[in-house]
Order: structure tokens, then C-alpha cells, then sequence
């Protein structure tokens, strides 16, 4: 059975809030994680107990090949594309952290736009080197595919960066000193 990475625990927590519970829909679980043993490699399990009907709820993730460490928050991969989240889903999870971003909180709305910015981030990934657009391949899951059929002209390369860009610079705005 080859498992799926998750290259860092947000990008785990992320695929979480974006998996509800089967038996009741909730996102709410406390989540603990263990590394184990999974046919001959190490992998990472995610377990928890559901907020909302108490079931269990358990996740098992390859570990990456290359650690990813980065600095500051959020930090969902290193250079590689997603294997957990395809690239309508993190197209989906830029819209609606870029559209719910908090007012009257400097701190919460940079946090948002810093995760619009990440998600972003995330979709230009899936763009091969020397292509302009993100291919058909990078959309796996239901969720995506509709996302990409809504506009598929969001996922040229260029559009991407220049939303990407954007949420960037209005995050900046938010920086302890900035001065808006």
C-alpha cells in the first residue's frame, strides 16, 4: 500500500479541515500523531476522536523524503507539489482564507493572507518547468476538478502569480510598522 505524503503538519492539519468526519461533518478533533512502523518504513498517524459523535478518526502519511523546514507559519511543503491536496483544493483554500480575511485584527487578517499566500504558492508548484499552465493531471479529487471547471483559465501560470503576488503585498500591509 503506498501512502500518501504529508510533507508538514500544517499541510496535515490543512488536509484535516478539509476532510470532516464521515459520520457527522465536523472539522473538530484534537489530533495527536505518532511515528510508526508501516510495512518496513516509518511513517506518521494522525488519531483523534471526533468533537461532534465521538468517532474515531485516524490518518496514516508517508514521511517526506527531505525534511521540510521553514521558518514562521504557515509552512505546507518544501519544493515538490502536494500528494495530499491537489491543485483545485489548494486553489479552494486560498479563495476562502482570501475571502474571510478578519477585520479589525491586524494579526489575524496577515495570518489569512499568509495562508492565501502559501496556498497559492502551492498551486504554482504543480506547474511543470517550461509549461504555462497547471495540467490535467494535477487534479485528482472531486473537489479540484470542480474547482478548475468553474474557470480553468485561473490556473495559468501567470494569473497564478499575479494573485499569489497580490495576496503577498496586501499581507504586507498588515506587518507590525507597515502603515496602511
Amino acid at each position: 500500500m503506498t501512502l500518501p505524503v504529508a510533507r508538514t503538519r500544517d499541510e496535515a492539519h490543512l488536509y484535516f479541515d478539509l476532510n470532516p468526519c464521515e459520520n457527522c461533518g465536523s472539522v473538530d478533533t484534537t489530533w495527536e500523531h505518532a511515528l510508526v512502523d508501516a510495512g518496513g518504513g516509518a511513517a506518521v498517524r494522525y488519531s483523534g476522536r471526533c468533537a461532534g459523535c465521538g468517532a474515531r478518526r485516524q490518518y496514516l502519511f508517508a514521511l517526506p523524503e527531505h525534511e521540510v523546514t521553514a521558518p514562521g507559519f504557515p509552512v505546507f511543503g518544501g519544493t515538490e507539489p502536494s500528494q495530499l491536496l491537489d491543485a483545485g483544493e489548494w486553489l479552494l483554500v486560498a479563495d476562502l482564507t482570501a475571502g474571510n480575511v478578519p477585520t479589525g485584527d491586524d494579526a489575524a487578517a496577515r495570518q489569512a493572507l499568509d495562508i492565501a499566500t502559501a496556498a497559492m504558492e502551492e498551486v504554482v508548484k504543480f506547474v511543470p518547468p517550461g509549461e504555462r499552465a497547471v495540467p490535467d493531471s494535477a487534479f485528482w479529487s472531486t473537489r479540484g476538478r470542480e474547482v478548475r471547471g468553474t474557470d480553468p483559465g485561473r490556473f495559468d501560470l501567470d494569473r497564478l502569480l499575479v494573485v499569489r503576488d497580490t495576496y503577498r503585498r496586501i499581507a504586507g500591509r498588515y506587518r507590525p510598522g507597515a502603515g496602511r
